[in-house]
């Protein structure tokens, strides 16, 4: 790791739940007062689920089947490239939906950390800045993360930066999602636009991460919240739209990309660029 140790000016850094908090706190949005005050609590409630509310979700927010075969294709690939490949996983202060399959293969050596401090996480920091060496991790996951930080393609360098040649990485990220975590969020990409984030990796694949039927039931839930400004109408009113998401497995890649409620990407890092013309090229929606 790059750490305090490195610098040429001794830093100060706290220590949260006996995670090391490694951030710069003048060029970040979080504050070092707030985070001790808290002691490095998510600024968000993350809610506890009882059975019947699991049930619930589970019906509002299946598992996607993009997520888990995507997931087992990075496994592959990172195995291909290393025995024991060691991967970072960015805004892992829990596990993350479909992600199952990598935390528990043994041969992969799981890395988190998240601007918040919770048992799956090895330290706290800001993906602005990751006080990691150079070439130091194999893959790097960054899912339901890039919406929430200022700059998305300083993260995009950084993950290009502390993973070795040949390296991989995969994110998903919300193209029509609506606002979600308040204030800390603040963007959104076209798969396209997503792609372009990733200009300096070369593609694996890429494309819809949750459809339009997703995209839908999230549509309804804001509308019917927004006219009787009740987050409890809107939910009663996406649980009977609940049936809106089987839809996406029928409906075609190219109608997907166009009005996805979000996209992902897997690649590898490159010395190559994406340029403009081989983003148009890139396109592969139904338009």
């Amino acid at each position: 790791m790059r750490t305090a140790a490195d610098a040429s000016e001794p830093c100060d850094f706290p220590v949260a739940r006996e995670k090391p908090v490694l951030i710069d706190f003048a060029n970040s949005v979080i504050r070092r007062e707030d985070l001790e005050t808290t002691n490095a609590e998510s600024a968000i409630a993350r809610p506890r689920y009882s059975f019947s509310t699991k049930l619930i979700k589970s019906l509002l927010s299946p598992e996607k089947k993009s997520t888990r075969r995507n997931v087992c294709r990075l496994i592959s690939e990172l195995k291909r490239r290393s025995d024991c490949p060691r991967v970072l996983v960015i805004g892992g202060g829990s596990e993350g939906q479909g992600m199952k399959a990598l935390y528990a293969d043994p041969d992969v050596k799981i890395f988190a950390f998240d601007i918040y401090s919770t048992p799956q996480v090895q330290f706290v920091a800001d993906a602005h800045d990751i006080p990691i060496v150079d070439g130091y991790f194999d893959g790097v996951v960054v899912q339901a993360v890039l919406e929430h930080v200022l700059e998305p393609q300083r993260v995009a360098d950084e993950i290009r930066r502390v993973l070795k040649p040949g390296g991989l990485v995969y994110a998903e990220t919300p193209f029509m999602q609506q606002v979600h975590e308040g204030a800390y969020d603040f963007t959104r990409f076209t798969e396209s636009g997503h792609r372009y984030l990733f200009r300096r990796f070369a593609l694996i694949d890429s494309g819809s991460s949750g459809g339009p039927g997703r995209q839908l039931m999230w549509a309804v839930d804001y509308f019917v919240r927004s006219v009787f400004r009740s987050r409890s109408a809107g939910k009663i009113a996406k649980l009977a739209f609940f049936w809106a998401v089987y839809f996406d497995a029928i409906i075609p890649a190219d109608y997907a990309i166009d009005g996805a409620s979000g996209v992902y990407f897997l690649g590898t890092k490159s010395d190559q660029a994406v340029g403009p013309d081989a983003i148009i090229a890139h396109y592969g929606g139904a338009q």
